[in-house]
Parts: structure tokens; C-alpha cells; sequence
């Protein structure tokens, strides 16, 4: 496999793990919003949290890393990079409106 398309499948790989990332995310804010009695739900979010955030930093730094040493792609490990970053305001919504807004839908 050369460099590029070794490239080219760390950015597929990046770009599925930010939409799974957002998806099972989604489902478990929504779970603990629909069901607050279940305490088990939110620690199951939390470990998934947890988990979430130390693998997508994980894929993070590689991508960086090949954005500084492949100059010809950079536009391309850019926008990778920025889909997954934007997974961070998400994050940051779904603590607050489940913690802080103690209104169920």
C-alpha cells in the first residue's frame, strides 16, 4: 500500500469514527432524556464518553501527524481533522442539556 492510499484510508477511517462518534452519542443523550430513572444509562454514556474521547484523540494526533509531514494532502487531512473536532461543541451540548436542563422531551 503506498503513502496516499494509506492516507486516503486513515481519512475514510477518521471520517467514519466522527459519524459513528455523533451517532451513538446522539442515542444515548436522547436515551437519558427519555428515561432519566435509568441511572445506568448515563454511566454507560459517560465510560462511552470517556472512550470516545481518548480514541478520537488518539486518530486526531495521527492525522496531524501525517498533516505535517505530507505537505501535498494537507488540504484534505485538514478538513478530516475539522469533522472530527466538531464532534467537540456536540459533546460539550449533550453534557449540558443532559446534566443542566433538568427537563425531560
Amino acid at each position: 500500500m503506498s503513502p496516499l492510499q494509506y492516507l486516503r484510508k486513515a481519512g475514510e477511517f477518521s471520517t467514519h469514527m466522527a459519524i459513528a462518534s455523533f451517532g451513538i452519542g446522539t442515542i444515548f443523550m436522547i436515551a437519558g432524556k427519555l428515561f432519566p430513572q435509568y441511572d445506568w444509562i448515563f454511566i454507560f454514556g459517560l465510560v462511552y464518553l470517556i472512550v470516545e474521547v481518548v480514541l478520537n484523540a488518539i486518530v486526531f494526533i495521527h492525522l496531524f501527524y501525517y498533516f505535517t509531514i505530507h505537505k501535498s494532502e494537507r488540504e484534505y487531512l485538514a478538513v478530516k481533522m475539522l469533522l472530527m473536532l466538531a464532534n467537540i461543541p456536540v459533546i460539550i451540548l449533550y453534557v449540558y442539556l443532559l446534566f443542566f436542563i433538568n427537563q425531560p422531551f
